[in-house]
């Protein structure tokens, strides 16, 4: 990757509303995602950087009921010019640990310019599938979830758990350790292709 380019898209994780700090009316940072969007970001959110739904192609968003005026969007390079986490939970498929990889979600709402102090917005996770879970911004904090791009150093495919993963290391926390193992990740949404930052 050239310098040129690899600096562009660091700028695309960074938030548009640090970068245009003191100006009012400033373009989004980034132009619409170059590579397949792999996430949406609506909501409470800042300057988009695509519009609102579109009724004839964005059909799994249709099916699904979303609306939305403008979105923020990541594609893989997006997403990977993040600062990257990597956590090793117990997981339920094979009861065995795994190491996953790729940007705490609480990097990826502040690049979409989410700014909520106290932590108490909801936040929907929404997968493919239509399955949706709902969690506090402090609990996605506290938890540390991470937007899984990787298992043990290969990308998550579509068709098993990704191509992303919205999750956390349960194997950190008590309260989680003193569940069953599947029921541990129950608010760790495979799949997940679309966020919403409830005001």
């Amino acid at each position: 990757m050239n310098k040129r380019h690899f600096i562009g898209a660091a700028l695309c994780g960074v938030s548009g509303m640090a970068l245009a700090a003191g100006k009012k009316n400033s373009a989004p940072v980034c132009a619409a995602a170059a590579g397949p969007v792999l996430l949406t970001i609506t909501g409470a959110i800042g300057p988009g950087n695509r519009g609102g739904l579109d009724v004839a192609l964005d059909q799994m968003m249709v099916k699904q009921e979303l609306q939305f005026d403008s979105a923020y969007t990541f594609d893989f390079t997006a997403l990977m010019a993040l600062p990257q986490s990597t956590i090793s939970p117990t997981l339920e498929y094979d009861s065995k640990q795994h190491v996953l990889r790729g940007p705490l979600l609480g990097d990826v709402l502040t690049a979409a310019g989410v700014v909520d102090a106290d932590g108490s917005s909801d936040i929907l996770l929404r997968a493919i599938d239509g399955y949706v879970v709902v969690v506090s911004l402090a609990d996605l904090r506290l938890y540390r979830y991470i937007i899984a791009t990787h298992l043990d150093d290969k990308p998550l495919p579509l068709g098993g758990l990704g191509p992303l993963w919205a999750v956390y290391d349960a194997d950190r926390f008590g309260n989680m350790m003193e569940r069953p193992l599947s029921a541990r990740f129950a608010l760790c949404p495979w799949g997940i292709y679309h966020i919403q930052v409830k005001a």
